[in-house]
């Protein structure tokens, strides 16, 4: 008797289940990562807002470094909240989301 078969399936059921939590972690994620983006980019800049790919008085160099910083800080924000989720997801189920 294959013992994995029941184990793939509550694996399977386990990702379902970890949908809905995973969608709404991956919206406050988004969330969290545009505050701590503004924060980072008022101490670092003199300007309050960060420039935007389309205003024309920035240039390349401004904008390409703006949007790597903030696609760094979307990473490292995303990726603390996904663990942070799964981590919570596994104390309360007792199964690891992502296996």
């Amino acid at each position: 008797m294959d013992r994995r078969a029941p184990q793939v399936s509550s694996n399977k059921a386990m990702k379902v289940a970890y949908r809905p939590f995973g969608l709404i972690s991956g919206i406050a994620g988004g969330l969290v990562a545009s505050v701590v983006f503004k924060q980072v980019w008022r101490r670092i800049s003199d300007e309050e807002d960060a420039p935007d790919a389309l205003q024309s008085e920035y240039p390349w160099r401004k904008i390409l470094l703006v949007a790597a910083l903030q696609g760094a800080v979307y990473g490292v924000v995303k990726a603390a909240i996904d663990r942070g989720g799964a981590k919570a997801f596994q104390r309360w189920t007792g199964e690891w989301p992502g296996d």
